[in-house]
């Protein structure tokens, strides 16, 4: 609208509305007015920080002024502050404030909350005081002028409904009520006389207010001419609901970016309300009468089909009423079938009562289930206890090595147990309480279930939770026997921890070169108030089937990485063999502490890869896998195995661009002419393991895969290290499906060779192998949902999907092997990789 229409005598109205404006709406602060009381001596001999409060350090402070919308109890705007403005005698900005939010999108519930700030200490604020105005008054017109707002001392303003910082001030004075009649041109102007008037107010003004100990914050609002504003909401034309047709379907949610901008889209508020008939027909469907019926009721053969395609479906997969109703008429049929149970769960109405109790009474009935349903019970989508104590029931069958590989998420899973906050015992999650039995009968078990619960104790929401359950632990712990000499072992290792990371951080601190931060990292490690050059067994946080004695000065070193992480070889005692067989003679073992860095996703991303070796194993396929081994004792130091190798870029600088010239180097046979004079058991390692490797990064979505966290042992081991991005994340634009550089095709004989050919085939069989223990894999991921992963916690409620969609499911074996062969190709041929390969080895270069 063009305002200055409004003031031709044409015009036929007298007033604006507020759906026409479209501007922004902007405020003016003027002047805070009233004295503040700096605090008694008494004060500040009880509290020494106050001395650093604005009010006692100057009269008139460098305070601000912060401003925002609310409307409804909820925030319209961000908050917009004041600029800077050093003051001597008078807290005047006359500043206008533009709020981010136009005249025609407010609510005839908006309310201007307005709060003065200053210093409290170092970095740090406090409120003066705070007031809140209603920007609509009598009759929905817009407020306009000069406002006098009181300000609640010491209060932040509130912007709520019911504010507790109303500006509204019932002592106003005769100058109060003489301005407001003057702003509103009730009294006749003579200006002249009126500036020689409003001079001398002015001056009694700021002495009476210099007096008052009550503050006033003054702003002016906006104000067009001689129309008023008045609130009008924009009217929207219903658009003609197209006739219902006969047949239901479910509903279908349109993505926002297809919807046409003159459709008006209308929310409907009871959207998510159960239909009260189709409750009723529920619970007259599933009620006690009609058990005995069911009991011996069989599906035809269509039916049965219909039941298995939903048995099929993956863990994400909903449920729809008329899927969730086949399920539960044919339940006692399905007792016989054990993956059909969490499906049969997933129909049940927990809230009603009668139908909550039928389904427990058939847990008892139930086929026993596999390990993968068992964890998928333990989720967030599963807070009946009855439920999840079964859970636990069939967790109690696994042998200690499978409960390791679990054991990450099973901690997680703690968080959904509803534990209370004043819980002292165990036995009030039969989660905890199964955890807690197995880790004290198990110390290796017990060691990795102490440091996970360490970890989690650092958590804002669940931190308190995981402490309880650490100290219900290590009181257990003192109840066996040797159980106090074990509780023990755990402090040490937590005290080995903590001097090992303030050595790292001293050392990443020190500002010198390489050589110095060595030499300091061995003279801490021989100075003996640090302990570390010898002391009795302990077993090893890493890896507690190792008993290590002390650290080998001369041995370790800091290497050249960014946050210069340490490596320490301990020496163990006698005997003691590394899991790596190439050192297992010299009783020494190396590790890598670094600091600075999460190695919880790592961790994760290595139990993954680890749990999916033993799933190809179990169908008799070796990989060659080699997960070395990953212990966060923080969330921001932890331990890693260090394993024997080189990355493939520096092996490719120093054996002339080949890796085929670095395996021969460390493993030649010169009769072995078919794998071109290297050792065929190391050629075999290096095919199979390439092929582990690329099917596994690709099904979690490692990216920032270059060729220096590629790394090759001299036995051909391939493996990849620094899982700084997964699920598809990546920092380099169009990375490749998987890392399948033209190198390594070349070191097997190149794509033409039986060797490439044998590394396909071994891709092929991995992937659907894998494909086929994808809801185990989907429902650990699913456990993790808040376990604080960075790379899950920016999308968390579609870090499950992500995965899901790599593994395919929507495709047969044959189908799927075509599919994972298009993605070998794509690979092999990204021309886009190679350039960006070739950038950050110059990027290397020239850091280094």
């Amino acid at each position: 609208m063009d305002y200055a229409t409004a003031q031709s005598k044409d015009f036929p109205y007298s007033f604006f509305l507020t759906k026409d404006i479209d501007l922004l709406l902007p405020v003016k602060i003027a002047t805070v007015e009233g004295s503040r009381e700096k605090k008694p001596f008494t004060a500040l001999l009880e509290d020494p920080a106050l001395k650093f409060t604005g009010v006692q350090t100057s009269d008139y402070s460098d305070i601000y002024v912060t401003c925002q919308i609310f409307a409804d109890n909820k925030p319209l705007t961000v908050p917009i502050r004041t600029s800077h403005k050093p003051f001597e005698n008078r807290w005047a900005w006359n500043e206008w404030l533009v709020l981010p939010i136009k005249y025609r999108d407010l609510p005839v519930t908006a309310q201007l909350a307005l709060t003065v700030w200053d210093i409290q200490g170092p970095r740090k604020v406090a409120p003066i005081g705070g007031t809140t105005i209603r920007l609509f008054g009598k009759n929905n017109s817009l407020k306009e002028g000069k406002h006098k707002l009181y300000l609640w001392p010491e209060r932040e303003a509130d912007g709520s409904v019911h504010t507790a910082t109303t500006s509204k001030i019932y002592d106003r004075g005769e100058m109060d009520r003489l301005e407001k009649r003057y702003d509103k041109n009730d009294i006749d102007r003579l200006e002249w006389l009126d500036n020689l008037a409003f001079r001398q107010i002015e001056k009694i003004n700021q002495r009476e207010s210099s007096k008052s100990k009550k503050l006033y914050l003054y702003i002016i609002l906006p104000k067009f001419e001689d129309f008023p504003a008045i609130f009008s909401e924009p009217e929207y034309e219903l658009s003609v609901a197209p006739p219902l047709s006969t047949t239901s379907a479910p509903i279908q949610f349109v993505p926002s970016t297809i919807i046409d901008s003159s459709m008006n889209v209308i929310v409907d508020p009871e959207i998510t309300c159960e239909n009260p008939v189709e409750a009723k027909h529920r619970r007259l469907v599933r009620s006690h009468r009609n058990g005995p019926l069911d009991r011996d009721l069989k599906p035809n053969a269509k039916i049965r089909d219909e039941l298995n395609q939903i048995l099929k479906y993956p863990p994400t997969k909903s449920l729809t009423s008329e899927e969730k109703d086949l399920l539960w008429k044919f339940r006692f049929y399905l007792t016989r079938d054990k993956k059909a149970l969490t499906k049969f769960l997933k129909c049940v109405v927990w809230t009603d009562p009668t139908e909550a109790k039928q389904a427990v009474d058939l847990l008892s009935q139930w086929a026993d289930i596999d390990v993968d349903d068992s964890l998928e019970l333990l989720g967030a989508n599963f807070v009946n206890r009855a439920v999840r104590g079964y859970a636990v029931g069939q967790l109690q069958k696994a042998d200690d090595d499978e409960l390791l590989l679990y054991l990450l998420q099973l901690v997680q899973a703690f968080k959904f147990e509803n534990i209370s906050e004043k819980s002292s015992s165990s036995n009030e999650s039969s989660l905890v309480a199964f955890l807690i039995d197995r880790a004290i009968k198990n110390p290796i078990l017990g060691n990795n279930f102490h440091w996970y619960l360490m970890v989690e104790c650092e958590d804002k929401l669940f931190g308190k939770m995981y402490a309880r359950v650490a100290y219900q632990y290590l009181t257990a712990m003192t109840m066996v026997l040797s159980g106090g000499q074990r509780r023990d072992i755990l402090l040490r290792q937590g005290v080995l921890i903590e001097t090992l990371s303030k050595i790292s951080k001293s050392i990443y601190e020190l500002k010198d070169i390489r050589p110095k931060k060595i030499e300091m990292l061995r003279t801490s490690i021989a100075d003996p108030k640090h302990a570390l050059l010898s002391f009795p067994p302990l077993p090893l946080p890493l890896d507690a089937g190792i008993e290590v004695t002390g650290i080998i000065p001369e041995k370790s070193t800091v290497f050249k990485s960014s946050l210069l992480p340490l490596s320490l070889v301990f020496s163990c005692v006698g005997g003691t063999e590394y899991p790596n067989p190439s050192e297992a003679s010299t009783s020494l073992v190396k590790v890598i502490f670094k600091t600075g860095d999460d190695l919880r996703q790592d961790q994760l991303v290595i139990q993954i890869i680890t749990l999916m070796d033993k799933l190809l194993r179990k169908e008799n396929l070796d990989l060659k896998l080699k997960p070395y081994k990953v212990l966060a004792t923080s969330s921001d130091h932890g331990l890693m195995q260090f394993i024997p190798s080189s990355s493939l870029a520096n092996i490719l600088s120093e054996y002339n661009g080949s890796l085929l010239l670095y395996l021969k180097a460390h493993h030649p046979d010169e009769k072995a002419l078919a794998t071109y004079g290297v050792n065929p058991e190391v050629m075999d390692t290096y095919v199979k393991s390439c092929a582990g490797y690329c099917v596994i990064t690709y099904l979690l979505g490692v990216g920032d895969r270059h060729l220096d966290n590629l790394l090759l042992s001299p036995e051909g081991h391939v493996f990849h290290v620094d899982f700084g991005f997964i699920l598809g994340r990546d920092p380099k634009p169009f990375p490749p499906p998987m890392k399948l550089c033209k190198e390594m095709v070349e070191a097997m004989g190149g794509a033409n060779s039986s060797h490439y050919q044998r590394f396909k085939s071994y891709c092929y069989v991995a992937f659907n192998i894998l494909r086929k223990n994808a809801n185990l894999i989907l429902n650990l991921f699913a456990l993790m949902v808040d376990a604080n992963i960075p790379d899950i916690k920016i999308e968390p409620d579609k870090a499950v999907w992500k995965v899901q969609e790599k593994f395919r499911l929507d495709l047969t074996e044959e189908e799927a092997i075509k599919f994972f062969q298009n993605l070998i190709n794509d690979s092999v041929s990204a021309l886009f990789p190679q350039v960006i390969e070739t950038i950050h080895k110059w990027g290397q270069y020239w850091r280094k």
